[in-house]
Parts: structure tokens; sequence; C-alpha cells
């Protein structure tokens, strides 16, 4: 789980005006950090099924996410996967 002060940095770093928490690119960021810890948490713990259930869910609302920030403006998505370094 992240913390709440990271979360304000992504969010204040990834917000396109004051206060924004809704763009796509928020909330990306967001499960992005959240997907890093989880991918850590679970080389340690292999056995951890529900955790990776977790993980997996949000892999796909990301994928969901880029899709309909592709879809709407490519040029915000090609600069957002190349700031988080997402493959795609």
């Amino acid at each position: 789980m992240i913390s709440k002060e990271k979360k304000q940095a992504i969010i204040k770093e990834y917000a396109r005006t004051e206060g924004d928490t809704g763009s796509p690119e928020v909330q990306v960021a967001v499960l992005t950090a959240r997907i890093e810890e989880l991918t850590e948490h679970l080389k340690v713990h292999h056995k951890d099924h529900h955790s990776r259930r977790g993980l997996l869910k949000m892999v796909g609302q990301r994928r969901g996410l880029l899709d309909y920030l592709k879809k709407t403006d490519i040029e915000r998505y090609r600069a957002l996967i190349e700031k988080l370094g997402i493959r795609k």
C-alpha cells in the first residue's frame, strides 16, 4: 500500500490542474505505483494468490485507462507511457 505522502506527490506531479485527481494521467500514475509495490511484495510472497488477483485487476484497470487515453489524445498517451516507463 502506498503511503499518503507518496500518493500526494504523485498526484501533484501528474495533475493537469490544481486539485486534479480524476484525470487518466493521475489515475494511471497512482495505479502504476501500487502495481510496482505489489510486484515487489509478490517477489517475496510468491504464494499470495489473493494479492496476485488484486494485482491483475489493477493491471487491467490501468490498461483500460491507457486505452481510453490513447483513443482520446494520442500525444498525452505517448508522453505518459514515456514518463512512467510503461512498455506498450
